[in-house]
Formats: structure tokens, sequence, C-alpha cells
């Protein structure tokens, strides 16, 4: 084992400059001490981003050939990233009104309840059913797999760290609420994904 590892060659000197592109991890710049066991080789995170930045140079945007390389190419993906949001905000609340207007098996049922002066009283119940095996039920799980997809797509615009792209995701989900949920009752949805 080596007491001293001259580390001029490895290109450290990015640390100097100030930069608004993501630090990515070179995976090649090893040097002589490749692995030393933990599978940890390249360093790091595998050339992944783990902070926050705002940049437009070298971001690689949910695949490896979309890559954002000008102020143009930024404003425009913010641009999708935000609409993306606002049509999973609207996907919710139309998956809600579909629900609601397919829900019209009603049933009602009554039981008589013993009351405490010897009288009885009925109870009535109001059951709503669904079939398993119906259209409405088949489009509400389509629905379901788009919804989930696309919270996930913006879960990963999310993990780029990119301040932009962060920023996008967040504007478009909250205009989203504004244009799609005024009308909806105020109900904390428990089982919703990435938030």
């Amino acid at each position: 084992m080596a007491a001293h590892m001259n580390h001029s060659a490895m290109g450290h000197g990015h640390h100097m400059t100030t930069t608004l592109t993501p630090p990515i991890t070179d995976q090649g710049h090893m040097g002589g001490h490749g692995s030393h066991g933990g599978g940890h080789e390249g360093g790091g995170h595998g050339g992944m981003v783990m902070t926050f930045y705002f940049g437009y140079n070298n971001v690689e945007l949910l695949f490896t050939g979309l890559l954002i390389n000008s102020p143009g190419e930024m404003v425009a993906a913010c641009l999708g990233v935000f609409l993306l949001a606002v049509f999973y905000e609207g996907l919710k609340i139309g998956r809600e009104v579909l629900l609601r207007r397919s829900q019209v098996n009603i049933r009602y049922n009554s039981m008589p309840i013993p009351g405490t002066d010897g009288t009885v009283l009925v109870e009535t119940h109001k059951t709503v059913g669904q079939r398993m095996l119906s259209s409405s039920h088949l489009l509400q799980t389509l629905l379901h797999i788009l919804q989930v997809f696309v919270s996930y797509l913006l879960m990963l615009v999310f993990m780029t760290y990119n301040g932009f792209l962060c920023i996008a995701v967040a504007m478009g989900a909250g205009a989203g609420y504004f244009l799609f949920s005024w009308k909806k009752a105020v109900v904390v949805d428990i089982t919703e994904h990435c938030h």
C-alpha cells in the first residue's frame, strides 16, 4: 500500500473554476488505483449528479441521446416538463371525474336497529358498486398505468438535480392543480405517487 499518491495528473484542477454545468464524475480517470473492492469503480455514483445546480450544458434529460446544451434547449425542456406536470394533475382530476360518472349502480340497504326506548330505528346505507370486468374499470386501469408512468417520469426529471427542471416540475404541478382542482373538494389522497 502506497503511503503517498500523486494526484496532480488526475484532473482535479476544475475545483478552481466557477461553472454552471453539472459536476460529472469522469469514470476514465482512475489513474492506477482502479478497484479496491466494494464495487465502487468509477467513484461516486456512476456519473450521476447528487447536488442541485443551475446549468444548461451537458444536462441529460431522461434518455441518453436527449442532451441539453444551450439556453434555448433548456427553455424548451422546461416548457415540456412544465406541460407534462400540468397534464399529470389534469389526469388525476380526470380520473376522479370518470370514476364518479361510472359509479351509477347505487343500492340502498336498510337495517333495523332497536332503539333504547323499545322503538325500532331503520338505518339506511348507500352502496356504490362497480364491476371488475367493465369498460369503465378497464379505462380506469389504463389511465392509472399512464398516471403512474407520468409520475415516475416527473420524479426522474426532478432527480436530474437541475434547478431549472425542478422548478418546472413544481410550477407545472402547481399550475395544473390551479387549473383542474378548483371545483374539487379538498381531500388528501394518501395513495398518490411521488409527493
